[in-house]
């Protein structure tokens, strides 16, 4: 297959399988990927040690045995863990220090969908700025005769991995609950369902079996149709929270006990509390797009809030420069310094029980609290032709706010602010906006905003 180059994005390589990316796609990326990594580690191909992950996507089997192949045709060392979660190459990656590491994986996307996430050492992300382009360059040069000579590892990291993630709470501390957990047929099921029953939890399991057909729905919890049935059966059960992770599972979402779902700035709020009781005066990061929750819970709690730009290639990097113990995208990804500054979607659960656990609240009234003083738009798309042109527009029409460029275009006023950025890969912005007035103050602004953006 000819090499497309839509498939390299801002975060990671990502297409349609059989039409944009197949097998010979993925041993290329594995043979480009290795060079790149020689020239960031700068070590000969042959001392390298890389590890290789895959999900539970049909194709994911064949693209991750090219891919191997690739690594191993270039010389490097592979160390295979198989089928596990995103955050478990992380893992593998960190803990043992290698030199990168490739997961076969397209995270949320619907099932045609195949790709590679892509990290040199300490599990630190190749992004569109640094690395990925790279990897896209070596292919399009045209690879030639691969000099073979690397050898492959098979390693079983699941005992290794769960013992670690349940090291960042006090399982004794964790209180019976009724918690409904869907695992959207990704690998959220056997990732974390094995920690959760260590807990005293009433499980209400969906979706548990990894299923590369997404047979119930689509692995996205952002999107409200993915969502609903977790919303309705925590209505029906009576349970106290409901949890669902993301396809490759290094993103969670929470449902309060009235079956709403629960924002993630204010989940971030939360975790950051949760994080400065173990660490006081951490460092906490967030993004332009969240709520002021964030940066007055942090400032209550004696942390230091600072912002970066989104997306996690950009956070991980930000969480080293700033020794930060934590950092929370309005997404759902949020990133832990002890777990090699990478996002997981098992440690906010954890660290969500507990704190629940320890307070004697329910996410309902905690979230009930930052409703009533924090009004949220909720990110809105908007297609836009000249993206260009229409924040120059912005920047004119809301000079008198306070300004900042940091990611796309941010406007901050005593009582209200928003946050315009371009979409990496559609003709889109995305707005973010709050006012701490009330709910009908939010709207109109939305209103007022969304006129100026569509206009």
């Amino acid at each position: 297959m000819e090499l497309n180059p839509g498939i390299f994005k801002a975060y990671d390589i990502r297409g349609l399988y059989g039409e944009q990316m197949d097998e010979g796609t993925a041993q290329d990326i594995g043979r480009a990927f290795v060079r790149v990594l020689s020239r960031l580690r700068e070590k000969p191909a042959s001392d390298l040690r890389v590890g290789l992950g895959r999900d539970m996507r049909l194709t994911a089997p064949r693209m991750a045995a090219e891919l191997r192949d690739g690594m191993i045709f270039e010389g490097a060392h592979v160390v295979d863990a198989g089928m596990v979660a995103t955050e478990m190459l992380y893992h593998l990656v960190g803990s043992r220090e290698l030199d990168g590491g490739a997961m076969v994986t397209a995270s949320h996307n619907p099932k045609a969908y195949t790709g590679v996430k892509l990290v040199r050492e300490g599990a630190l992300p190749l992004s569109g700025d640094a690395g990925i382009a790279e990897v896209k360059a070596e292919i399009e040069a045209g690879l030639g005769a691969a000099p073979g000579g690397g050898d492959l590892e098979e390693v079983d990291i699941w005992d290794e991995y769960r013992a670690h993630a349940l090291g960042f709470i006090d399982p004794a501390a964790v209180v019976p609950m009724k918690v409904v957990v869907d695992g959207g047929n990704g690998m959220g099921g056997p990732m974390i369902g094995p920690i959760l029953e260590r807990l005293p939890l009433e499980l209400e399991e969906m979706y548990f079996e990894p299923n590369g057909e997404f047979p119930d729905h689509e692995p996205n919890p952002l999107l409200e149709e993915n969502r609903r049935l977790i919303m309705e059966r925590v209505r029906s059960t009576g349970a106290d929270l409901g949890i669902a992770w993301d396809g490759d599972a290094d993103r969670c979402f929470f449902i309060d006990g009235s079956g709403e779902f629960c924002d993630g700035d204010f989940i971030c709020a939360l975790l950051a509390r949760s994080v400065l009781a173990k660490n006081p005066g951490a460092t906490i990061l967030y993004d332009p797009r969240s709520s002021r929750a964030v940066p007055d819970l942090i400032a209550a709690e004696g942390g230091r809030s600072d912002l970066s730009r989104v997306g996690h290639a950009f956070f991980k990097a930000r969480m080293r420069e700033e020794g930060a113990a934590f950092g929370g995208e309005v997404s759902g990804h949020y990133y832990f310094r002890d777990f090699w500054n990478a996002d997981s979607g098992t440690i906010p659960a954890l660290l969500m029980l507990e704190l629940l656990s320890k307070e004697g609240r329910t996410i309902g009234d905690l979230m009930s609290e930052f409703r009533a003083r924090y009004f949220i738009s909720g990110e809105i798309n908007s297609e836009v032709a000249d993206q260009a042109a229409k924040l120059d527009e912005i920047r004119a029409r809301y000079g008198d706010g306070k300004i900042s460029e940091l990611d796309g275009v941010s406007v901050d006023y005593a009582n209200w602010h928003f946050n315009v950025r371009p979409s990496n890969t559609e003709p889109l912005l995305r707005l973010n906006l709050e006012s701490l007035v009330s709910r009908e103050d939010m709207e109109r602004r939305r209103d007022e905003v969304l006129g100026l953006i569509r206009g």
